[in-house]
């Protein structure tokens, strides 16, 4: 009798049977208030219906056209789509399927374009469970032990998570940059260095966001000494955090921007975008793959950019991650056991402290399995797991908002009592 990996373990005990918007519904006939959208990727929500359609039609004319043996339009109109909201500069595009291909495809490109070899990735970052991208992880050991060693030229650089280190975010960022400072000094020399690759807002490690100060100085780090800035946005980007891209917050130029989870509404694609000067000097022959860019996806991502663009998504990201902010902050001021509640827009987490400030992922795991018996779905992160966050899709409304603040309220209690 066959079955699935039992490493595959579910966060919740739902068995979905359909979804729409924000709900998903078991089999039991059971709703549940999903504000985990797929680990973020639903953004429009649920089978949003323009999604649906653009998927149907295309199913219906051309499922696959493998794009380097025939161009399809859904590929073309997708980079058409994309040149309008990504950042200036950026103007070509390689698509894959999953984040951790399009974080190689990133690094890949870093190397040949530089011909250096090392790549310095931020303490804390998630970046993908394939060998090459697990090896520019450090969210939690889970992800990088028992299959070394692992791909050698990367080296870590510290990332300001002011509560991590008990600081202030201006004393966590200049420890920061100097550390990379130091590190440049005496573990990699720019001269071997092709990249620094961060996400705008740590994910697995925590959903902690970075401030306009440290990556200003990396950027002017990466420009002072030839290398260059690789973003992050699989999980911040198209819309997530209340601006299209997670360093819009920022005001940071990056040189790779890598893009994945949200993009399609559910449909496998992700993609790398770079100047086109720079994406010329990667070798012939070094990007391809049997289903990037498939025609059925990339038809649901041109349908995603057109809902969040007509439908005001990433304003409301906005507006609904502020309110939703609102309702956390003043639920951990009544609680001891939350020590820290954090993020941008849409992306938004509550961590869960000891009295004596130790990682609580005891209380964190009951919290969220509490949610779950309430009907709210929601998952743990951090290196401990200490960390619940929230990620509901870009279309969330007040009233769902305030119903999901309702049972968090509940489970905190249920779980702390």
């Amino acid at each position: 009798m066959t079955q699935l990996s039992e490493h595959l373990r579910q966060a919740t005990p739902v068995v979905a049977q359909r979804g729409e918007g924000v709900h998903l519904y078991g089999i039991d006939g059971r709703r549940y208030l999903d504000f985990t959208a797929g680990i973020g990727v639903t953004s429009t929500g649920h089978c949003h219906p323009r999604v649906v359609a653009a998927a149907q039609e295309q199913v219906a004319t051309l499922i696959h056209g493998q794009y380097t043996t025939v161009l399809h339009q859904p590929l073309q109109r997708l980079v058409e789509k994309l040149g309008s909201v990504l950042p200036a500069g950026l103007d070509s595009l390689f698509f894959v399927n999953s984040g951790s291909e399009a974080v190689e495809a990133a690094m890949r490109l870093a190397r040949q374009a530089t011909g250096k070899p090392n790549i310095v990735v931020a303490h804390g970052g998630f970046h993908g469970r394939t060998v090459a991208a697990a090896s520019l992880t450090t969210s939690g050991t889970k992800i990088r032990t028992g299959f070394g060693p692992l791909m050698a030229g990367v080296a870590i650089t510290p990332f300001p998570n002011a509560f991590h280190y008990g600081w202030d975010e201006e004393t966590a960022t200049r420890f920061a940059l100097r550390e990379f400072d130091h590190l440049l000094q005496t573990v990699t020399d720019p001269d071997d260095t092709a990249a620094i690759l961060v996400e705008p807002v740590l994910g697995e490690g925590g959903y902690v966001p970075a401030n306009t100060a440290f990556l200003q100085g990396l950027r002017e780090r990466a420009d002072r000494h030839g290398i260059l800035l690789v973003l992050d946005e699989i999980q911040t980007g198209v819309g997530r955090t209340g601006r299209f891209w997670g360093h819009d917050h920022f005001d940071v130029r990056p040189d790779v921007l890598i893009t994945a989870k949200g993009l399609a509404s559910g449909f496998p694609l992700s993609g790398i975008a770079a100047p086109a000067d720079l994406m010329h000097r990667a070798r012939p022959g070094s990007q391809g793959g049997t289903y990037g860019g498939n025609a059925v996806a990339c038809a649901a991502a041109c349908a995603t950019l057109d809902v969040i663009a007509e439908e005001g998504l990433v304003a409301n990201a906005a507006a609904m991650g502020a309110r939703l902010r609102s309702g956390l902050a003043d639920l951990a001021a009544k609680t001891p056991a939350i020590g820290d509640v954090r993020g941008l827009g849409l992306m938004l987490a509550s961590e869960f402290t000891t009295p004596d400030g130790d990682p609580d992922p005891a209380t964190a795991l009951r919290a969220q399995q509490a949610a779950a018996d309430e009907g709210l779905l929601l998952l743990t992160c951090g290196p401990w797991g200490n960390v619940v966050r929230m990620i509901p899709a870009l279309v969330v409304t007040e009233p769902q908002v305030d119903e999901a603040l309702r049972i968090w309220r509940s489970a905190v209690a249920t779980a702390t009592s």
